[in-house]
C-alpha cells in the first residue's frame, strides 16, 4: 500500500519537478533568519507591556519560566516600540508566501511510512508536526488580530504566547537537525547534479515527476513577488508618507479627517462607551492619589499648572504607528509631586473612563513616570484633545505600546501597585 502512487503515502503520489532538497533548502534558510526576528522582536512586544508590574498588564499570568527574559521597558529611544512592533508585523506578513511554499515543499514528509526509521528520524517527524501547526497557528493568530482589531478579546495574547513558545522550540529542534543539510544543499547549489548530494535521492523529490510547467528559479520568484507585494501593501501603515500604500493593512490609506486631531486611533470614544457628558467641564475632574492623599483637579486646574511640550508617536501592537505628534500637558513626575513623590516617582496606576475593550486600566514602572516626556496631555499639535484621541486628558508616555497611553483618564494612583 505504501507504493500506490494513488495514496499520499508514496512517494510517488507527489509529482510536482519544483520539490527538492535545493528549493527547500533555500526557503528553509530564509524563514531560518526570518523566524528568529519574529520571535525575538515579539519577545520584545511582550517585555514593553511591563507584565511584572502589575495584574493589568499580564495578559499571561502562568507563564511562568517563560518569563525569564523580561526586563524594565525603557523610554529611549522613544521610537522604540514603534520600531520593534512594526519589524514584528509586516515582516511576519511578508514571510507568509516564504512560510507557505516552505511547507508545500515538505508535504511528502507528513505522509512518509514508517513514522520513524531511528531516533534522529522520529525527532525530525515530530519537530516537524509541531513546526507545521505551530506556525500555521501563530501565523493565523497574528493576521486575524491585525486584520479584525480585538478578534480574541481576553485571549489573543495567552494564546500567541503560549503558542510562539511551541513553535519556535520545534523550530529551533527541526533547524539544529536540518541546517546543516541546508547549507551544504546550498553551497552545492551551482555545481552540477551529479556534483552535488542527487537530489532524486532524497524523499522529497518525485521518483516519476510530472512535466515541469515552471522552473524553480521562476517558483522563487513567485515566492519573492508574493512577499515583495506584501511587504509593499503593509509597511506604509508605520509611516505618514507611505500610508496610502497600506492596502492590505487596516490603519492604511488616508489619516481620518483633517486638522491637529487628524492621525490614526484605535479605539474610538463611542467604542469605549465614553458618555460626553461625563467629560464636560462642569463634571469632569482627575483624581490623583500618593503619599500624602488624594487631589482633585478640574481641567482648567491642570491647565494652569507648569505646561511642557513632547513629540512622540503612537504605536500599536497591531504593528501601526502614526508620526511624532506634538503633544502639551503636564509632567506626570509633577503630577507625583503634587501627592507627595518629590524626589523620587514611583509606579503608577492609571484607570480610565473607558466602559468597552481591552486595558481600561494600565500601570506604568517608574522610570516611565519619571521621563519628564511623560505627559497627561491636554493638547495635540495645538488643538485640546478630540473625544477620539482621549479629551479630556490622556496619558502619552515615550517608547511604550499604543494601550498603556491610556486615555479618558479619570484616576491615577501613585505608589507601589
Amino acid at each position: 500500500m505504501r507504493d500506490d502512487p494513488r495514496l499520499p503515502t508514496s512517494p510517488g503520489f507527489w509529482r510536482s519537478p519544483l520539490r527538492g532538497t535545493w528549493f527547500t533548502s533555500l526557503l528553509g534558510v530564509v524563514l531560518l533568519v526570518g523566524v528568529t526576528v519574529l520571535f525575538v522582536t515579539g519577545l520584545l512586544s511582550y517585555a514593553a507591556y511591563n507584565p511584572g508590574l502589575s495584574p493589568v498588564n499580564d495578559k499571561t499570568p502562568d507563564k511562568g519560566l517563560l518569563g525569564f527574559y523580561l526586563f524594565a521597558w525603557p523610554t529611549h529611544p522613544h521610537w522604540l516600540y514603534r520600531l520593534t512592533q512594526g519589524v514584528h508585523v509586516t515582516l511576519g506578513i511578508t514571510l507568509i508566501p516564504v512560510l507557505l511554499a516552505k511547507l508545500w515543499s515538505v508535504v511528502p514528509k507528513l505522509f512518509a511510512l514508517p513514522p520513524a526509521r531511528s531516533l534522529a528520524h522520529a525527532l525530525e517527524r515530530i519537530s516537524l508536526l509541531l513546526l507545521v501547526g505551530g506556525g500555521l497557528f501563530e501565523f493565523v493568530t497574528g493576521v486575524l488580530n491585525v486584520q479584525l482589531d480585538y478578534v480574541f478579546p481576553g485571549s489573543f495574547y495567552p494564546l500567541h504566547f503560549y503558542g510562539a513558545w511551541v513553535f519556535f522550540a520545534a523550530f529551533v529542534a527541526h533547524a539544529v537537525l536540518k541546517t546543516p543539510l541546508a547549507l551544504r544543499n546550498l553551497r552545492h547549489m551551482r555545481q552540477t547534479r551529479d556534483e552535488r548530494h542527487p537530489e532524486a535521492d532524497d524523499d522529497l523529490t518525485s521518483p516519476r515527476p510530472a512535466d515541469p510547467t515552471v522552473s524553480r528559479r521562476g517558483a522563487l520568484w513567485f515566492v519573492g513577488g508574493g512577499s515583495l507585494l506584501l511587504f509593499a501593501t503593509t509597511v506604509g501603515q508605520g509611516s505618514d508618507a507611505l500610508r496610502r500604500t497600506a492596502l492590505l493593512a487596516p490603519h492604511g490609506g488616508a489619516e481620518p479627517g483633517e486638522g491637529p486631531n487628524a492621525f490614526q486611533i484605535n479605539k474610538t470614544a463611542a467604542y469605549a462607551g465614553i458618555d460626553p457628558a461625563e467629560t464636560s467641564a462642569d463634571v469632569w475632574r482627575l483624581e490623583i492619589v500618593g503619599r500624602t492623599g488624594t487631589v482633585r483637579l478640574s481641567r482648567a486646574q491642570l491647565a494652569e499648572l507648569p505646561q511642557h511640550s513632547a513629540a512622540l508617536p503612537i504605536a500599536c501592537v497591531e504593528g501601526w504607528s502614526t508620526s511624532d505628534q506634538w503633544w502639551r500637558g503636564v509632567r506626570l513626575c509633577d503630577l507625583a509631586a503634587l501627592v507627595g513623590h518629590e524626589d523620587d516617582p514611583p509606579d503608577l496606576f492609571v484607570e480610565s473612563l473607558q466602559r468597552r475593550g481591552a486595558f481600561r486600566h494600565a500601570a506604568l514602572r517608574a522610570n516611565q513616570v519619571a521621563d519628564p516626556r511623560s505627559l497627561l496631555a491636554l493638547t495635540v499639535n495645538g488643538e485640546d484633545l478630540s473625544p477620539d484621541h482621549g479629551h479630556p486628558a490622556r496619558i502619552i508616555v515615550p517608547a511604550a505600546p499604543g494601550v498603556l497611553n491610556t486615555k479618558w483618564v479619570a484616576r491615577m494612583t501613585f505608589g507601589d501597585l
